[in-house]
Protein backbone atom coordinates (compact mmCIF):
# COMPACT_ATOMS: atom_id res chain seq x y z
CA UNK A 1 0.00 0.00 0.00
CA UNK A 2 1.46 3.29 -1.10
CA UNK A 3 0.22 5.31 1.87
CA UNK A 4 1.97 2.87 4.20
CA UNK A 5 5.27 4.41 3.09
CA UNK A 6 3.96 7.82 4.15
CA UNK A 7 3.21 6.42 7.61
CA UNK A 8 6.68 4.88 7.70
CA UNK A 9 8.33 8.21 6.95
CA UNK A 10 6.16 10.08 9.45
CA UNK A 11 7.12 7.58 12.16
CA UNK A 12 10.81 7.69 11.20
CA UNK A 13 10.75 11.46 11.51
CA UNK A 14 9.00 11.32 14.89
CA UNK A 15 11.52 8.85 16.31
CA UNK A 16 14.48 10.80 14.93
CA UNK A 17 13.18 14.00 16.50
CA UNK A 18 12.98 12.12 19.81
CA UNK A 19 16.70 11.36 19.45
CA UNK A 20 16.29 7.65 18.73
CA UNK A 21 18.53 5.54 16.52
CA UNK A 22 16.43 3.98 13.78
CA UNK A 23 16.82 1.38 11.05
CA UNK A 24 15.34 2.42 7.71
CA UNK A 25 14.77 -0.47 5.29
CA UNK A 26 14.06 -0.08 1.58
CA UNK A 27 13.16 -2.86 -0.86
CA UNK A 28 15.71 -2.47 -3.64
CA UNK A 29 14.76 -5.35 -5.89
CA UNK A 30 12.41 -8.30 -6.14
CA UNK A 31 12.96 -11.43 -8.18
CA UNK A 32 9.96 -13.62 -8.83
CA UNK A 33 6.70 -12.82 -7.10
CA UNK A 34 6.65 -10.37 -4.20
CA UNK A 35 3.83 -8.51 -2.44
CA UNK A 36 5.94 -5.35 -1.94
CA UNK A 37 7.42 -3.39 -4.83
CA UNK A 38 10.91 -1.87 -5.04
CA UNK A 39 11.00 1.35 -3.04
CA UNK A 40 8.73 0.03 -0.27
CA UNK A 41 9.76 1.07 3.22
CA UNK A 42 9.96 -0.13 6.83
CA UNK A 43 11.36 1.68 9.84
CA UNK A 44 12.28 0.07 13.15
CA UNK A 45 13.70 0.87 16.57
CA UNK A 46 16.23 -1.21 18.44
CA UNK A 47 13.54 -2.51 20.80
CA UNK A 48 11.69 -4.12 17.89
CA UNK A 49 8.91 -1.61 17.32
CA UNK A 50 8.39 -1.03 13.62
CA UNK A 51 6.08 0.46 11.02
CA UNK A 52 5.90 -0.71 7.41
CA UNK A 53 6.27 -3.91 5.47
CA UNK A 54 8.94 -5.62 3.38
CA UNK A 55 7.18 -8.80 2.32
CA UNK A 56 3.89 -9.13 4.15
CA UNK A 57 5.31 -12.36 5.60
CA UNK A 58 8.08 -13.69 7.79
CA UNK A 59 10.89 -11.43 6.53
CA UNK A 60 9.82 -8.75 9.00
CA UNK A 61 9.90 -11.24 11.88
CA UNK A 62 13.41 -12.41 10.98
CA UNK A 63 14.66 -8.85 10.58
CA UNK A 64 13.26 -7.72 13.94
CA UNK A 65 14.62 -10.81 15.72
CA UNK A 66 18.10 -10.20 14.33
CA UNK A 67 17.86 -6.50 15.11
CA UNK A 68 17.08 -7.26 18.74
CA UNK A 69 20.10 -9.59 18.79
CA UNK A 70 22.38 -6.72 17.79
CA UNK A 71 22.67 -7.24 14.04
CA UNK A 72 22.77 -4.55 11.35
CA UNK A 73 25.35 -2.22 12.90
CA UNK A 74 26.66 -0.71 9.66
CA UNK A 75 25.28 2.62 8.41
CA UNK A 76 24.20 0.90 5.19
CA UNK A 77 24.16 -2.73 4.08
CA UNK A 78 22.34 -5.05 1.67
CA UNK A 79 20.39 -8.08 2.93
CA UNK A 80 18.94 -10.69 0.58
CA UNK A 81 16.11 -13.04 1.50
CA UNK A 82 14.90 -16.13 -0.33
CA UNK A 83 18.00 -17.01 -2.36
CA UNK A 84 17.81 -20.66 -1.39
CA UNK A 85 14.79 -22.96 -1.59
CA UNK A 86 14.98 -23.41 2.19
CA UNK A 87 14.85 -19.64 2.73
CA UNK A 88 11.89 -19.28 0.36
CA UNK A 89 9.94 -21.82 2.42
CA UNK A 90 11.11 -20.38 5.74
CA UNK A 91 10.14 -16.80 4.90
CA UNK A 92 6.97 -17.72 3.00
CA UNK A 93 8.12 -15.88 -0.10
CA UNK A 94 5.65 -16.68 -2.90
CA UNK A 95 6.69 -18.39 -6.13
CA UNK A 96 10.32 -18.65 -5.12
CA UNK A 97 10.67 -14.87 -4.83
CA UNK A 98 13.88 -13.15 -3.70
CA UNK A 99 14.03 -9.79 -1.89
CA UNK A 100 17.02 -7.45 -1.85
CA UNK A 101 16.75 -4.94 0.99
CA UNK A 102 18.81 -1.88 1.88
CA UNK A 103 19.13 -1.63 5.67
CA UNK A 104 20.38 1.67 7.11
CA UNK A 105 21.26 2.29 10.75
CA UNK A 106 20.94 6.00 11.40
CA UNK A 107 21.58 7.89 14.60
CA UNK A 108 19.50 10.97 15.27
CA UNK A 109 21.20 14.24 14.35
CA UNK A 110 20.29 17.45 12.59
CA UNK A 111 21.30 16.31 9.11
CA UNK A 112 19.31 13.07 9.38
CA UNK A 113 16.21 14.90 10.64
CA UNK A 114 16.43 17.39 7.76
CA UNK A 115 16.83 14.47 5.35
CA UNK A 116 13.70 12.76 6.71
CA UNK A 117 11.75 16.02 6.64
CA UNK A 118 12.52 16.39 2.95
CA UNK A 119 11.49 12.79 2.24
CA UNK A 120 8.26 13.24 4.19
CA UNK A 121 7.52 16.39 2.23
CA UNK A 122 8.14 14.57 -1.05
CA UNK A 123 5.62 11.88 -0.10
CA UNK A 124 3.11 14.60 0.70
CA UNK A 125 3.56 16.02 -2.81
CA UNK A 126 5.82 18.99 -2.14
CA UNK A 127 8.65 17.91 -4.45
CA UNK A 128 9.86 14.77 -6.20
CA UNK A 129 13.29 13.67 -5.03
CA UNK A 130 15.96 11.10 -5.77
CA UNK A 131 17.71 9.67 -2.75
CA UNK A 132 21.33 8.47 -3.20
CA UNK A 133 22.89 6.07 -0.69
CA UNK A 134 26.53 4.99 -0.81
CA UNK A 135 26.73 1.48 0.60
CA UNK A 136 30.38 1.42 1.72
CA UNK A 137 30.60 4.87 3.28
CA UNK A 138 26.95 5.01 4.29
CA UNK A 139 26.61 8.57 2.98
CA UNK A 140 23.23 9.79 1.79
CA UNK A 141 22.10 12.78 -0.28
CA UNK A 142 19.08 14.15 -2.13
CA UNK A 143 18.59 15.62 -5.57
CA UNK A 144 15.56 16.96 -7.38
CA UNK A 145 13.84 14.41 -9.61
CA UNK A 146 13.16 16.17 -12.88
CA UNK A 147 12.11 13.06 -14.83
CA UNK A 148 8.41 12.34 -15.22
CA UNK A 149 8.84 8.57 -15.31
CA UNK A 150 11.36 5.89 -14.46
CA UNK A 151 12.01 3.02 -12.06
CA UNK A 152 11.57 3.70 -8.37
CA UNK A 153 14.93 2.11 -7.60
CA UNK A 154 18.21 1.86 -9.53
CA UNK A 155 21.47 0.34 -8.33
CA UNK A 156 25.10 0.15 -9.35
CA UNK A 157 28.06 -1.41 -7.49
CA UNK A 158 28.21 0.34 -4.13
CA UNK A 159 25.34 2.80 -4.64
CA UNK A 160 21.54 2.90 -4.75
CA UNK A 161 19.19 5.57 -6.08
CA UNK A 162 15.62 5.65 -4.74
CA UNK A 163 12.92 7.87 -6.16
CA UNK A 164 10.61 9.45 -3.58
CA UNK A 165 7.40 10.96 -4.90
CA UNK A 166 3.93 11.79 -3.68
CA UNK A 167 1.57 9.14 -2.41
CA UNK A 168 -1.43 8.73 -4.70
CA UNK A 169 -4.27 10.89 -3.45
CA UNK A 170 -7.96 10.47 -4.31
CA UNK A 171 -10.30 13.37 -3.60
CA UNK A 172 -13.96 12.37 -3.69
CA UNK A 173 -16.18 15.37 -4.39
CA UNK A 174 -19.37 14.56 -2.53
CA UNK A 175 -20.67 11.52 -0.67
CA UNK A 176 -22.80 8.91 -2.44
CA UNK A 177 -23.01 5.11 -2.45
CA UNK A 178 -20.60 5.07 -5.40
CA UNK A 179 -18.20 7.40 -3.60
CA UNK A 180 -18.22 5.16 -0.51
CA UNK A 181 -17.43 2.10 -2.61
CA UNK A 182 -14.69 4.07 -4.40
CA UNK A 183 -13.16 5.02 -1.06
CA UNK A 184 -13.04 1.37 0.00
CA UNK A 185 -11.38 0.21 -3.22
CA UNK A 186 -8.87 3.08 -3.18
CA UNK A 187 -7.90 2.47 0.45
CA UNK A 188 -7.27 -1.20 -0.36
CA UNK A 189 -4.92 -0.06 -3.13
CA UNK A 190 -3.08 2.23 -0.74
CA UNK A 191 -4.40 5.59 -1.89
CA UNK A 192 -4.71 8.49 0.50
CA UNK A 193 -8.44 9.19 0.32
CA UNK A 194 -10.17 12.47 1.17
CA UNK A 195 -13.92 12.94 0.85
CA UNK A 196 -15.57 16.38 0.87
CA UNK A 197 -19.23 17.10 1.36
CA UNK A 198 -21.04 20.14 2.84
CA UNK A 199 -23.77 17.99 4.43
CA UNK A 200 -22.96 17.41 8.10
CA UNK A 201 -25.11 14.29 8.44
CA UNK A 202 -23.63 12.68 5.34
CA UNK A 203 -20.15 13.25 6.73
CA UNK A 204 -21.16 11.86 10.13
CA UNK A 205 -22.59 8.72 8.51
CA UNK A 206 -19.55 8.05 6.30
CA UNK A 207 -18.22 4.73 7.52
CA UNK A 208 -15.02 3.93 5.56
CA UNK A 209 -12.00 3.68 7.86
CA UNK A 210 -8.80 5.69 7.35
CA UNK A 211 -10.52 8.22 5.09
CA UNK A 212 -10.24 11.93 5.82
CA UNK A 213 -13.65 13.62 5.78
CA UNK A 214 -13.85 17.34 5.06
CA UNK A 215 -17.30 18.84 5.85
CA UNK A 216 -17.28 21.58 3.21
CA UNK A 217 -17.94 22.13 -0.46
CA UNK A 218 -15.47 20.08 -2.52
CA UNK A 219 -14.76 23.09 -4.73
CA UNK A 220 -13.57 25.09 -1.71
CA UNK A 221 -11.34 22.26 -0.55
CA UNK A 222 -9.85 21.75 -4.02
CA UNK A 223 -9.26 25.50 -4.39
CA UNK A 224 -7.22 25.51 -1.16
CA UNK A 225 -4.25 23.94 -2.95
CA UNK A 226 -4.55 20.28 -1.92
CA UNK A 227 -4.02 18.76 -5.38
CA UNK A 228 -0.58 17.71 -6.59
CA UNK A 229 0.49 15.77 -9.67
CA UNK A 230 -0.41 12.43 -8.06
CA UNK A 231 -3.97 13.49 -7.22
CA UNK A 232 -7.17 12.17 -8.77
CA UNK A 233 -10.39 14.18 -8.35
CA UNK A 234 -13.68 12.41 -8.98
CA UNK A 235 -17.26 13.64 -8.54
CA UNK A 236 -19.86 10.93 -8.09
CA UNK A 237 -23.03 12.58 -6.73
CA UNK A 238 -25.17 13.43 -9.80
CA UNK A 239 -25.64 16.85 -8.16
CA UNK A 240 -24.41 19.60 -10.51
CA UNK A 241 -24.17 22.03 -7.59
CA UNK A 242 -21.38 19.84 -6.24
CA UNK A 243 -20.01 18.15 -9.33
CA UNK A 244 -19.78 21.14 -11.68
CA UNK A 245 -18.07 23.44 -9.19
CA UNK A 246 -15.62 20.68 -8.29
CA UNK A 247 -14.70 20.23 -11.97
CA UNK A 248 -14.17 23.98 -12.46
CA UNK A 249 -11.69 24.07 -9.56
CA UNK A 250 -10.01 20.75 -10.37
CA UNK A 251 -9.14 21.94 -13.88
CA UNK A 252 -6.98 24.65 -12.30
CA UNK A 253 -4.83 22.07 -10.51
CA UNK A 254 -2.10 19.64 -11.68
CA UNK A 255 -4.29 16.60 -10.85
CA UNK A 256 -3.50 13.73 -13.22
CA UNK A 257 -7.11 12.49 -13.30
CA UNK A 258 -10.33 14.51 -13.22
CA UNK A 259 -13.66 12.77 -13.76
CA UNK A 260 -17.38 13.08 -13.11
CA UNK A 261 -20.17 10.52 -13.18
CA UNK A 262 -23.05 10.65 -15.64
CA UNK A 263 -24.41 9.21 -18.84
CA UNK A 264 -23.18 10.36 -22.23
CA UNK A 265 -26.22 12.64 -22.54
CA UNK A 266 -25.69 14.07 -19.04
CA UNK A 267 -22.01 14.56 -19.77
CA UNK A 268 -22.73 16.49 -22.97
CA UNK A 269 -25.11 18.77 -21.07
CA UNK A 270 -22.50 19.26 -18.34
CA UNK A 271 -19.82 20.17 -20.87
CA UNK A 272 -22.12 22.84 -22.31
CA UNK A 273 -22.77 24.26 -18.82
CA UNK A 274 -19.09 24.29 -17.92
CA UNK A 275 -18.24 26.19 -21.09
CA UNK A 276 -21.09 28.70 -20.86
CA UNK A 277 -21.21 29.27 -17.10
CA UNK A 278 -17.89 27.98 -15.85
CA UNK A 279 -15.69 29.71 -18.38
CA UNK A 280 -13.89 26.50 -19.40
CA UNK A 281 -12.42 26.00 -22.85
CA UNK A 282 -12.26 22.98 -25.11
CA UNK A 283 -8.86 21.93 -23.71
CA UNK A 284 -10.27 22.08 -20.19
CA UNK A 285 -13.25 19.96 -21.14
CA UNK A 286 -10.93 17.43 -22.77
CA UNK A 287 -9.16 16.93 -19.42
CA UNK A 288 -12.39 15.91 -17.71
CA UNK A 289 -13.27 12.24 -18.07
CA UNK A 290 -17.00 12.13 -18.58
CA UNK A 291 -18.55 9.67 -18.56
CA UNK A 292 -16.10 8.52 -15.94
CA UNK A 293 -14.52 5.09 -15.66
CA UNK A 294 -13.95 2.04 -17.82
CA UNK A 295 -16.86 0.56 -19.74
CA UNK A 296 -17.37 -2.62 -17.71
CA UNK A 297 -21.15 -2.76 -18.07
CA UNK A 298 -21.39 -1.55 -14.47
CA UNK A 299 -24.81 -1.17 -12.85
CA UNK A 300 -24.48 -1.29 -9.05
CA UNK A 301 -22.62 1.32 -6.97
CA UNK A 302 -19.79 -1.13 -6.29
CA UNK A 303 -19.48 -2.02 -9.99
CA UNK A 304 -19.39 1.65 -10.99
CA UNK A 305 -16.80 2.36 -8.29
CA UNK A 306 -14.65 -0.50 -9.55
CA UNK A 307 -14.79 0.94 -13.07
CA UNK A 308 -13.79 4.38 -11.75
CA UNK A 309 -10.86 3.22 -9.62
CA UNK A 310 -9.65 0.91 -12.38
CA UNK A 311 -9.61 3.85 -14.80
CA UNK A 312 -7.70 6.01 -12.32
CA UNK A 313 -5.13 3.25 -11.98
CA UNK A 314 -4.96 2.82 -15.75
CA UNK A 315 -4.20 6.51 -16.30
CA UNK A 316 -1.65 6.64 -13.50
CA UNK A 317 0.16 3.61 -14.90
CA UNK A 318 0.21 5.09 -18.38
CA UNK A 319 -1.95 2.41 -20.05
CA UNK A 320 -4.10 3.35 -23.01
CA UNK A 321 -7.65 2.10 -23.29
CA UNK A 322 -6.73 0.37 -26.53
CA UNK A 323 -4.14 -1.73 -24.69
CA UNK A 324 -6.70 -3.23 -22.33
Amino acid sequence: MRDLDLRVMAQALEWAREGRTIWLCTVLATYGSSPRAPGSLLVARGDGQYVGSLSGGCVEEDFIARLRDGAFTRPAAIQRYGESREESRRFALPCGGVLEILIERREADGDWCHHLEALHGALLGQKKLIRRVELDAGRYSLASDEASQGPRVATAPGVAWIRIGPVLRLILAGISPVAEACAGFARTLGYEVIVCDPREQACADFAIEDVEVQPLLPSLFIASGVCHAATAVVALTHDPRIDDLAMIEAIRTPAFYIGVMGSRRTSDARATRLIRSGGLGDEDIARIRMPIGLDLGSKTPAEIALAVVADVMRVHNGCSRDAL
